[in-house]
């Protein structure tokens, strides 16, 4: 089946999958959709929501898209759709949100044949809320359909992942996002640094591609790393306390400091694998004649530890402190 059924680049199995589960009404009440953000999960399922629900499908298992119903489920507004995902000012989603799946299911459908609910980053789901969706998996009704995304499985509480039909996402060629890009009206040197940046996610990349602030942040933060390698300790403590006081953009800016550290661990490593930065390639490679694979290892795993340490509501200015203070000093 065509790619463009669905409009969704690069996982036709998936597609293709999934239409034969609703043609052949072989549905699971539950599926798991995996991979990184930008990669696609949202929108498939979207489109399995669609395809489901669709008023006047093109063919079976392919829906309109422009009927009210898939123009509602496109907007998560259609009333036989609930969509849950973190609140901005909680850390988790809370047990009250599962709970109220659990009440949005005990009503047959509205208006379409079924009812679908759509977890976004279920990761974000602390124990008790992940307990507490088991017994809606376990007795969910026929007319039912829940969809959860999530980076990978590992993540979330095995008895989840035992009830749903899980599908792996991954992360697609370089050169094929930034095609995809030019397709979109992206200027070609800047679709392959887009495609390297978005390691592969297309969804990603295009958002990117119209985001002139995320790439002058991701500027201004690569430029902050190279001043900091050469800065003196007390330079270092003024920034982190500087950076801490706002978590979001500290967490962001340990993002973009995290994939450079990993591509200076590969160029310290002798690995052929393509960098992330290509545009500081450059300076890269010349910052690994003053850094060894095991200080690139040990930064690259400090900072992972910190984004998660951060998620945890750890002091945000002491680990900024610690994790500036443990970088090498390169002048």
């Amino acid at each position: 089946m065509n790619q463009n059924t669905w409009d969704i680049f690069g996982h036709d199995w998936a597609v293709e999958m999934l239409q034969q589960h609703v043609i052949h009404a072989s549905l699971r009440h539950a599926y798991l959709l995996t991979g990184p953000a930008g990669v696609g999960r949202r929108t498939l399922a979207l489109r399995l929501a669609q395809a489901l629900n669709c008023q006047t499908p093109t063919a079976p298992g392919v829906p309109c898209r422009v009927c009210r119903t898939c123009k509602q489920i496109e907007a998560g507004q259609h009333p036989d759709l609930l969509v849950i995902r973190r609140f901005e000012d909680k850390k988790d989603i809370i047990i009250d949100q599962i709970r109220e799946v659990s009440k949005f299911l005990s009503l047959k459908p509205y208006m379409a044949p079924y009812k679908i609910v759509l977890i976004l980053n279920f990761e974000d789901a602390n124990q008790n809320s992940q307990n507490a969706l088991l017994k809606t998996l376990e007795e969910a009704p026929g007319f039912a359909v829940l969809l959860l995304t999530a980076e990978n499985g590992e993540q979330l509480l095995p008895t989840i992942v035992s009830r749903c039909e899980t599908m792996r996402l991954r992360p697609l060629r370089v050169q094929a996002v930034a095609d995809f890009l030019v397709q979109h009206g992206v200027d070609s040197e800047k679709s392959v640094l887009l495609a390297h940046l978005s390691s592969g996610c297309p969804g990603y990349a295009l958002r990117l591609s119209t985001d002139d602030k995320a790439l002058a942040f991701r500027t201004e933060k690569l430029d902050d790393l190279r001043k900091l390698l050469a800065a003196r300790r007390y330079e270092r403590f003024h920034y982190a306390e500087r950076i801490s006081k706002d978590k979001d953009l500290f967490h962001q800016t340990l993002l973009v400091w995290l994939s450079y550290w990993r591509d200076l661990l590969l160029k310290t490593s002798g690995a052929q694998a393509a960098l992330i930065n290509i545009d500081r390639a450059d300076e890269i490679e010349s910052l690994t004649y003053d850094l060894d694979r095991s200080l690139a290892r040990a930064v690259t795993e400090g900072l992972e530890k910190a984004i998660d340490r951060l998620d945890r509501n750890v002091n945000a200015r002491l680990l900024a402190e610690v994790t500036l203070m443990d970088w090498p000093r390169i002048k």
